[in-house]
């Protein structure tokens, strides 16, 4: 098969996939959960067979304490994350329009103080500093309604608790069949992967398998981490809805950089308000939030995600935003393992294009899937 047809398929292959996704990202989810559970929990099972159980056996003992696990975080967690939510929604506004009123005081303060000379001198005069603080408020009142708006959406969107429900109760039991029958189903594509291109196939999916396992595995252990620090740490100190912040803040991790921003904006916020005018509070907060890094890039990052994943945080950023935006949740979910395998797809394409005849004008050009010399 000449090159140009081989992208040619593989484009529509992807594309097709692509529409498949979004025709049944409604019903997707907790599939797609279940599936990435499987992925993280096979290994486990791998090593219980090892030790003599059967796969059988070692599912179900492994799908049992996953599940009271859950049910115990869930216990124990789950009714203060709801007060500690439904406080959050109803004190959001007080809070921003307090925040406003602290940075619009210390704004013009700064502009009266330090400022007024600098802006004579521009001709900008006095009005800086109110025009500045008019579009601070408008900016935190359009961003208070906005998040109280969609928290409560949220909790109470109909579609969202539906959602919510097949995830719990779908969820586990094709969790327990992808456990269950993974190596039939890894056996299964493999068997259908034509044989001249079965063992480049394989090289292909070992290095997609690497790079997810470095990430998705390393990853989520990395937030369970940093969702406990920071919950734990923020409710220490005192902070008002600390243990909301961090775990939620942990949760978002799973985003390079954005569950840090997270954790760092909203205790910063939320000390500074409770604690006015002392900055006590807002220093064991910063604190906090700076120890959680500090393990997070010396420690714990290098020991469980690695250096050669192969995930650049841009490339995932970018994915995580594309799927969430096209898919939605279920998009968040597979965004990771497309992005895995569209890098190392997208590494072995260059590797090949370097080889064939469109690169090097010689003759006798290679396939894309050829198996190398």
């Amino acid at each position: 098969m000449r090159i140009e047809w081989q992208i040619g398929f593989w484009i529509a292959a992807f594309l097709l996939l692509v529409l498949l996704l979004w025709l049944f990202s409604g019903v997707l989810l907790p599939f797609a959960a279940a599936v990435v559970l499987g992925y993280l929990l096979n290994p486990v099972v791998d090593h219980l067979e090892r030790l003599g159980l059967n796969r059988l056996g070692a599912t179900l003992l492994i799908m049992a304490c996953f599940v009271l696990v859950f049910a115990l975080i869930s216990v124990l967690l789950g009714p203060v994350l709801w007060r500690q939510t439904v406080s959050f929604i109803g004190a959001l506004p007080a809070y921003a329009g307090k925040l406003e009123a602290l940075i619009s005081a210390e704004t013009a303060r700064l502009s009266r103080d330090y400022g007024s000379g600098l802006m004579d001198k521009l001709g900008l005069g006095n009005k800086v500093g109110g025009e500045l603080a008019s579009a601070t408020n408008d900016l935190v009142t359009q961003a208070a309604q906005w998040a109280a708006s969609f928290l409560k959406s949220l909790l109470t969107g109909g579609a969202a608790l539906i959602s919510l429900i097949s995830l719990l109760v779908v969820t586990p039991v094709v969790a327990f069949y992808v456990l269950l029958d993974w190596h039939k189903m890894i056996a299964t594509i493999d068997g259908l992967v034509p044989l001249r291109h079965r063992e480049t196939a394989r090289a292909l999916a070992c290095e997609i398998d690497t790079a997810l396992a470095g990430f998705l595995r390393g990853q989520s252990l990395v937030c369970l981490f940093l969702g406990a620090w920071y919950g734990i740490g923020l409710s220490l100190i005192g902070l008002n809805f600390g243990l909301l912040i961090g775990i939620t803040a942990g949760i978002l991790s799973f985003i390079p950089y954005v569950g840090s921003l997270t954790a760092l904006v909203l205790s910063s916020a939320v000390a500074i308000v409770q604690d006015w005018p002392q900055w006590k509070l807002f220093a064991m907060s910063l604190g906090v939030f700076l120890i959680g890094q500090f393990l997070e890039g010396n420690i714990l990052s290098p020991k469980l995600v690695g250096e050669s994943v192969g995930l650049h945080p841009v490339w995932l950023i970018f994915a995580l935003l594309a799927f969430g935006s096209l898919f939605g949740f279920t998009g968040l979910i597979t965004a990771v393992p497309f992005a895995a395998a569209a890098g190392v797809i997208l590494r072995f394409a260059v590797r090949r294009y370097r080889e064939s005849n469109l690169y090097t004008g010689t003759a006798g050009a290679k396939g894309f899937f050829s198996n190398p010399p």
